[in-house]
């Protein structure tokens, strides 16, 4: 289905002169308020809005010269969203943080005081919803989340603003997502939901995806831990498998990784020939930052991220050098 003018001008802002999408995202709230309570020694409760908002503004006001956008939150980012480069477009967050512990299957649910049009008047080129996702959790609960995309795509094809859709798979059986098991289904998990959300009805229009393998576990990776699931070739082939089944743009997520791994695995995806559209990163280029503004306030904040924040980005904007223009993806001229 070919977009509307209104989208592909949203998603003009959002990507770069050679319409990749290079974007930097901050919208984490329940993981950074415990990781600055954890680094300042309080309790997560004794976090402020007030902290929240600075440290989501001055991650924003010195990354963004250096993104095609911006990727924030309603509850803590509006602050922030002023203080974004004019070169950088906006997303923001509509999901609630986390996910529903009393029942199983990771449910999602919405901001209450946010929408698709609330977005879009607050200035907003794009939607970003996160969901828990995995094809082996029970049809049921699969089901629940498909309505749930469904009506998202509705909202947004009504306010014709962009809908980007970020997955991020677990194992329903509890089991370590960052441990070997888990690796070797890894590529599965990434490959189905790519598939499934490709699907027109959902109205996504830009797939938010992770790598789909562990760099940690791929032998000859720079950042190899010494126990293979997978080798070289396999992982490029699992890349390579993935992008077949996306017939829409996809970027890549970082996932919280550190910035060494999620490079290495932006150059998997360059070596396996796939056609991402950019990335989606945010602690792989920040989290480093936490402790310096815990311990030291935001002036020390603003310096790290000065130099090592804008090094890192720089590290993953050199990596992204072989992605592929998102309006490639969908057979369209450029813009």
């Amino acid at each position: 289905m070919s977009l509307t003018p209104g989208k592909i001008a949203h998603l003009k802002k959002l990507s770069n002169e050679s319409g990749v999408i290079a974007a930097a995202a901050m919208d984490q709230r329940g993981s950074l308020q415990k990781s600055i309570a954890a680094a300042k020694g309080i309790d997560k409760k004794a976090v402020t809005d007030e902290m929240m908002s600075e440290f989501k503004t001055a991650v924003t006001k010195i990354l963004t010269p250096h993104a095609s956008a911006i990727l924030l939150d309603p509850e803590w980012g509006m602050e922030a969203a002023k203080a974004r480069s004019s070169n950088a477009g906006l997303l923001l967050a509509y999901e609630q943080s986390g996910y529903d512990n009393t029942q199983p299957g990771r449910l999602p649910d919405l901001l209450p005081h946010v929408s698709a049009y609330r977005i879009k008047q607050w200035g907003a080129d794009a939607v970003k919803i996160l969901i828990y996702y995995t094809p082996f959790d029970d049809a049921a609960v699969n089901d629940i989340k498909h309505a749930f995309i469904e009506r998202i795509g509705a909202e947004c094809v009504a306010q014709d603003i962009p809908f980007f859709l970020e997955f991020v798979g677990y194992d329903p059986q509890g089991g370590d997502e960052k441990g070997i098991e888990y690796a070797r289904i890894k590529p599965e998990v990434v490959r189905k939901s790519m598939e499934e959300f490709s699907k027109a009805h959902y109205h996504v229009d830009v797939l938010k995806v992770e790598v789909p393998i562990n760099a940690e576990y791929v032998e000859g990776s720079s950042v190899f831990k010494g126990q293979a699931a997978y080798t070289w070739a396999e992982a490029l082939d699992h890349f390579r498998a993935c992008a077949a089944v996306a017939t829409k743009p996809f970027i890549y997520l970082s996932a919280g990784v550190s910035n060494a791994q999620f490079t290495e695995s932006l150059r998997m995806a360059g070596d396996s020939g796939t056609d991402y559209s950019g990335v989606l990163c945010g602690r792989a280029t920040w989290k480093e930052g936490i402790p310096v503004y815990a311990k030291h306030g935001v002036k020390a904040l603003e310096d790290w991220l000065s130099t090592e924040g804008v090094k890192n980005i720089n590290a993953v904007n050199d990596a992204i050098k072989t992605a592929k223009p998102w309006y490639q993806k969908l057979g369209i001229p450029k813009p």
